[in-house]
């Protein structure tokens, strides 16, 4: 009998350590798909992937010179001319300016 309950506790372990590895195969699997699959540049405003293979236009903040996908810049239209900031910030800048610079003469 002690026999008996030796190999059924023996039996036990394999089956847990067998689950054990088959839980830790599948995480790490999964984990090496999601990073394969997954753009290493983030995701856009819309929160889909940023990778598409499409290349996207950058434009230039005129107030602190970063340069911003034209798809999320802020954009202001002033006489015939867009131009595209990377924040509101920058856009109340410039603007304040051109206000100044129109008061000056």
């Amino acid at each position: 009998m002690n026999f008996l309950s030796s190999i059924v506790r023996f039996l036990f372990w394999v089956l847990v350590v067998y689950w054990g590895v088959e839980l830790m195969r599948r995480a790490i699997g999964s984990m090496l798909r999601n990073t394969t699959t997954a753009p290493s540049r983030g995701a856009d405003k819309l929160g889909g992937p940023q990778d598409t293979g499409v290349p996207r236009r950058l434009v230039r903040d005129p107030v602190c010179g970063t340069h911003v996908a034209e798809e999320v810049s802020i954009s202001l239209r002033e006489g015939g001319k867009l131009v595209h900031f990377c924040s509101a910030a920058c856009r109340d800048a410039y603007a304040g300016r051109a206000k100044k610079m129109a008061a000056n003469g």
